[in-house]
């Protein structure tokens, strides 16, 4: 019996269009507000983005290079794996599927539940659909589970209706967002914006009452690391692409180019909104913006009392179609581990469509459990330090393979070798060190969780070793 393989039927718009789709979800119309409150001023607001952005970028094409050696479904798993060994890319496997994917799955999940609340009241967050004991559940919860569950079974039905959902809805967001960009620029306030940049670079705490508190030199630095885990997680899951690379056309060439296209446009999207948010918005309205709904805020002032309808529709959107990509490409890492004899073996199976059914399903039991928790939010902060500590582990893995297979063959070499992956190592360094210092709680249990792989690995090995004698 012949075995199911991935069959290659995407091409560079799809998969540039699962790496924009895939990072923009609801980040980009909350998470501005903490920013500010962290930075105190509108051009450290916007810097705070466009050094997320471009160590995005640095690190999206240094990938080209890895994606090009090994285009195969399970992307960072595979660099890590070939780069390293299998304990490093297991532990960032189970980081991935413990909290990273899943509970990145569940926040979107919900983020989509709580703006479809604006229109459908009777699905808020705030009603209690059931509970036991102290165990509530919100319709929130619920509608969040039945989206997963949805788009997990369009995508265990074959790649080409995940695709077609990820490009519509991908297609439609960004077009939206270009749209709120353009009129709230047309809108601008330049009393607003003159107050706003008239003392840009003062980095400082803005408090509730309007006042702003100084920082010590090396507090200052750690309030910029602070305020970046909100546009770090809101810029995250670039890297799906890589995990699909087996249903790629020309993956050598697609997937990088995918990765450097995808990025920037997020990027200078993520950017110009800033600049429009403090065009239409005093400092103190997008740092205490309500539940630090500043996307509200901007729309309720650009296109009045219907501002709160369409914002609260292009979140839908961005979150559904953010949610699928996720799902789409997350699957593909734990088939391949699987492969490896380091998943559950049934995920290591394609179904009749070519697409690892079982890993689909496995993740939406985990994501849905993460919706009823209530805890995905905290856990990832939580981890925020560790996938950027993966994320430096992978490009410090271009070093070692150019050492170690000198004559494989890179299709695509990593743009800036060896000075931007440099200098996204360092920032990455930095950005490590600093969570560590002045956030410790967004630090440790990222690494407890990601340590606690270690003797899952080993038993697993064992396991293994076992049920070869």
């Amino acid at each position: 019996m012949t075995e199911t393989k991935f069959k290659p039927v995407l091409g560079l718009w799809d998969g540039t269009m699962l790496v924009a789709g895939s990072m923009i979800g609801s980040g980009i119309f909350i998470v501005s507000a903490d920013i500010v409150r962290n930075v105190g001023s509108a051009g450290w607001l916007v810097a705070v983005w466009a050094i997320t952005g471009f160590m995005t970028i640095t690190a999206a094409v240094s990938y080209g290079e890895l994606s090009g050696m090994f285009p195969k479904a399970g992307g960072q798993y595979v660099y890590l794996k070939e780069s390293y060994n299998s304990l490093i890319a297991f532990l960032y496997g189970w980081s991935f599927f413990a909290v990273i994917q899943t509970g990145t799955i569940a926040a979107v999940g919900v983020a989509f539940s709580k703006f479809t609340a604006y229109l459908v009241p009777g699905v808020s967050e705030d009603l209690v659909l059931f509970s036991i004991g102290s165990f509530k559940v919100s319709p929130a919860q619920i509608l969040s589970i039945f989206t997963i569950v949805l788009l997990t079974y369009i995508n265990s039905r074959g790649v080409k209706g995940g695709k077609t959902i990820q490009t519509t809805l991908t297609v439609t967001k960004i077009v939206s967002l270009f749209g709120l960009i353009v009129f709230g620029l047309i809108m601008m306030k330049p009393d607003v914006w003159n107050s706003n940049w008239e003392n840009a670079w003062s980095l400082q705490k803005l408090n509730a009452d309007g006042s702003f508190s100084s920082y010590l030199t090396i507090a200052a630095l750690g309030a910029i690391a602070s305020a970046m885990v909100g546009s770090v997680f809101s810029s995250d899951a670039w890297n799906s692409v890589t995990f699909i690379a087996g249903e790629m056309k020309n993956p050598q060439r697609n997937i990088g180019m995918s990765l450097f296209l995808g990025t920037l446009i997020v990027t200078f999207i993520y950017v110009t909104a800033n600049l429009m948010y403090t065009s239409v918005l005093p400092l103190q309205e997008i740092g205490f913006a309500e539940k630090d709904r500043v996307g509200v805020a901007a729309s309720n002032v650009i296109f009045g009392n219907i501002g709160t309808v369409i914002i609260a529709l292009m979140i839908m959107v961005s979150t559904f179609g953010c949610n699928n990509g996720l799902i789409l490409a997350g699957a593909r890492v734990y088939y391949t581990m699987a492969k490896d004899g380091l998943f559950f073996k049934q995920a290591g199976a394609l179904n009749n469509f070519a697409v690892p059914q079982w890993a689909l399903w496995v993740q939406c039991v985990l994501a849905s459990a993460w919706c009823l928790s209530g805890k995905y939010g905290d856990l990832l902060d939580m981890v925020s330090f560790v996938v950027v500590l993966f994320y430096m582990l992978t490009i410090l893995g271009i070093f070692i393979l150019r050492k170690k297979r000198p004559e494989a063959e890179r299709p695509y070499k990593a743009f800036g070798y060896p000075i931007l992956p440099v200098i996204y190592i360092v920032m990455g360094i930095t950005f490590c060190v600093l969570l560590i210092v002045f956030k410790p709680t967004y630090t440790w249990p990222g690494l407890i969780i990601t340590l606690i792989g270690i003797p899952i690995y080993y038993f697993v090995l064992k396991g293994g070793k076992k049920d070869q004698s």
